[in-house]
């Protein structure tokens, strides 16, 4: 999955005393692209940039710290050479670029779009500041805001030797499984349920946790489930929502092009007889 980095490790520890030297890496954000060099980020050094407009991010050990820079709105700055501003998605679909830096991309992605939309606070609507301790954003009313993130839940629901696969009517066009977010006052397990319920008319039993996955690029924590159908297999698409919900025996599970989703990793795991 697009986590698996070992045997790196994100050390995502906030460090608000943490400053950018000239070889720091930093990760350029504009809107929903990310300055990048084949699968290379720009070192402080490279931009030109005021050490003070950076924000700490992370670590990626092994290799180095990761800052922020975000120039959305900013037409003022200059594009070094080599480099260009990609859409995050087209850089995770690209085939090119190293898992890690994907990966790294998608948090950071992540926590540019937080720190963009929180620069008001939303309770009074007065200009909030990076707290001094811990990665969090405060106003001077008492509010407080942490990172969002969002559960949601990737569901395979299995039928004997078959396993239902999915595909959404729009937007992604390869096969996936059954997926929704978890409501106000509800269990993961009560959002399994619901979602086979609502996306399939299917009820389930045994639902078992299988595995999770940060998937910053809506916010996400995706966290995989199997189950069983429970009685009638008759599928009752949405079709508001999927254009193909059926039944599909191990031999025809269809993988998606890469390794990097939950989704197809459980499609996977199913496929070769491993759940």
């Amino acid at each position: 999955m697009i986590q698996d980095i070992q045997p790196h490790k994100l050390i995502n520890r906030y460090d608000p005393a943490r400053r950018a030297a000239d070889e720091s890496l930093i990760i350029v954000m504009k809107g929903d692209e990310v300055l990048v060099n084949g699968d290379l980020f720009p070192r402080l050094s490279e931009l030109g940039t005021d050490a003070d407009r950076l924000i700490y991010l992370f670590e990626f050990e092994g290799e180095n710290e990761y800052f922020l820079l975000d120039v959305t709105g900013d037409e003022g700055f200059a594009v070094p050479g080599g480099y260009e501003f990609v859409n995050v998605r087209a850089f995770r679909r690209s085939g090119t670029a190293k898992k890690s830096r994907v990966f790294l991309a998608h948090t950071a992605y992540q926590l540019a779009r937080w720190y963009r939309d929180n620069a008001y606070c939303g309770r009074c609507g007065k200009k909030t500041r990076l707290d001094d301790t811990e990665r969090a954003i405060r106003c001077e009313c008492g509010n407080l805001v942490y990172p969002r993130i969002i559960p949601a839940v990737i569901v395979g629901i299995t039928n004997g030797d078959k396993i239902l696969v999915t595909k959404y009517k729009t937007g992604f066009a390869h096969f996936a499984l059954v997926a929704g977010f978890t409501e106000i006052g509800e269990t993961l397990e009560q959002t399994v349920a619901r979602e086979a319920m609502e996306e399939t008319g299917l009820k389930v039993k045994n639902i078992r946790y299988y595995k999770s996955q940060p998937w910053g690029i809506v916010d996400d924590i995706l966290v995989g489930f199997y189950c069983d159908v429970d009685g009638d297999d008759t599928i009752r698409m949405d079709e508001g929502e999927l254009k193909v919900a059926e039944w599909r025996t191990r031999e025809e599970i269809e993988l998606q092009p890469d390794d990097y989703s939950l989704t197809n990793e459980m499609m996977k795991m199913f496929k070769e007889g491993k759940v």
